[in-house]
């Protein structure tokens, strides 16, 4: 039976022409539920949204939360692919609901609009209109608020993905199954990306809002696994070594002088290197003779080769367990030692205690102008200058410091008071003699190219 609410009414014009008829209780019916499925649509599509949104911190909160309903959440996200099959065939089989519906009752010949006699407006009006309907409604505006308030909508709609799933797990059985097959037919190529790429990525992608130590940090991490140990060692000039024949109260006299915890113990020279003491060990024997046997207490040396990268001696540190890697030359000779806390440094900067003295490897004049000890390493004085080390790659050679990188660039050591120009830095020698550089003005020119 048909409930009139209009007789049939027909417009004509030049252009358009669409007839409305009587609404009948299939329309009604039909109309009632297209509503019911693009309300069905929009939760689907919430629901992907949010349980693909969730951050670290609230997938914490879920962790150690005791509530069923966040247990159940972790479930579906301990197994994403039913996650998401279920959440596709749903929003699939929903929105097809929606468009036979709408061709056979709404926009049909028998339906409440009849565009027989304007084709081309019923294929903007059921096309165009009602799929940006069923976007702007079913996908868009549930999505850019689940995305917003992940959490909250998950709890929310934990158990409407409960029931989708066992509605449609046959179907996302098989969905899964497939993929699988095709998974192992398609092998997607590796490729793999070097330390540049990842420093340019890092860059492209860096967040005006990102704090300037976070991208520090960030740039320590990409360029971790591209550093020699030589460019973070202390060299042999600046250890602390202590003679294995010494007696025990001028041992304690040096430890307490030097303030380290570890010191390399040689017999004869630093080249001879026979094990490391740890001062924690002496602390039971602090009142024991001068002839006491401290040299008992030492621990056997952990050789490393000067071109080893940093991020496999931070490994071996934490296999081993140990702290401080004596660094050896081609030879076999030291060329100095390398701490647990130098490798660390080169991700988040430096670390101080209260036995480091701030001032002694460089201190800032101001924005421009820095100065610097010779031995200060090269990678330090990119750190703190904030300038590209890589522009000066090629002049530096086999050098890792300062002074290194300057008699590189000059062939000789330079005098006092010299100036040196080289790209946008200019050098100024305050202090050498004719052996060595000892400290160095370093003034950035901004303007220069």
């Amino acid at each position: 039976m048909d409930v009139s609410i209009s007789s049939l009414l027909v417009c004509t014009a030049p252009l358009i022409s669409i007839v409305i008829k009587s609404f009948s209780v299939s329309i009604i019916l039909a109309m009632v539920s297209i509503v019911i499925l693009l309300v069905l649509v929009s939760l689907v599509s919430a629901a992907e949204s949010a349980f693909f949104s969730l951050t670290p911190t609230e997938m914490e909160e879920l962790k150690i939360s005791d509530s069923k309903t966040d247990e159940k959440i972790l479930s579906f996200i301990d197994a994403p692919k039913r996650l998401l099959a279920t959440l596709l065939i749903s929003v699939n089989f929903l929105s097809i609901g929606i468009v036979i519906l709408n061709s056979t009752f709404i926009f049909g010949n028998d339906g409440l609009f009849d565009f027989s006699q304007n084709p081309l407006l019923g294929f903007v009006v059921q096309v165009v209109l009602i799929t940006f309907l069923i976007l702007l409604v079913g996908e868009v505006t549930p999505k850019i608020y689940a995305t917003q308030n992940a959490l909250s909508v998950t709890r929310l709609l934990v158990y409407f993905v409960k029931f989708l799933q066992g509605i449609f797990y046959p179907i996302s059985s098989f969905l899964i199954f497939s993929t699988s097959i095709l998974d192992r037919l398609i092998k997607p190529k590796s490729r793999q990306i070097s330390v540049d790429e990842l420093s340019q990525a890092l860059d492209l992608t860096s967040d005006e809002h990102l704090p300037d130590e976070d991208h520090k940090i960030l740039q320590g991490i990409v360029k971790f696994g591209n550093t020699d140990v030589k460019q973070i060692m202390k060299p042999r000039i600046d250890v602390s070594a202590f003679e294995y024949g010494i007696g025990f109260k001028q041992l304690l006299t040096n430890i307490t002088n030097c303030g380290f915890s570890r010191l390399p113990i040689y017999k004869g020279t630093l080249d001879n290197i026979v094990g490391v003491l740890y001062t924690k060990d002496l602390l039971q024997n602090l009142n024991n003779a001068d002839d006491f046997k401290w040299q008992t207490m030492i621990r056997p040396p952990f050789y490393v080769p000067e071109n080893k990268k940093i991020d496999d001696l931070l490994r071996e540190f934490q296999h081993k367990k140990i702290h401080l890697a004596v660094v050896v030359d081609e030879y076999g000779g030291t060329s100095g030692i390398v701490t647990f806390e130098d490798v660390i440094e080169e991700i988040v900067g430096e670390i101080n205690d209260e036995f480091d003295d701030d001032e002694l490897t460089y201190s800032k004049l101001d924005e421009n102008n820095y100065v610097f000890e010779g031995k200060a390493h090269l990678n330090d004085v990119y750190r703190v200058t904030e300038i590209n080390g890589e522009d000066y790659e090629d002049a530096k050679g086999e050098a890792d410091t300062l002074a290194g990188l300057l008699i590189e660039i000059e062939g000789r050591i330079p005098s006092k008071n010299e100036k040196i120009k080289f790209k946008n830095l200019l050098f100024t020698i305050e202090s050498a003699d004719n052996r060595r550089i000892k400290r160095v003005k370093i003034t950035v020119l901004k303007n220069e190219n």
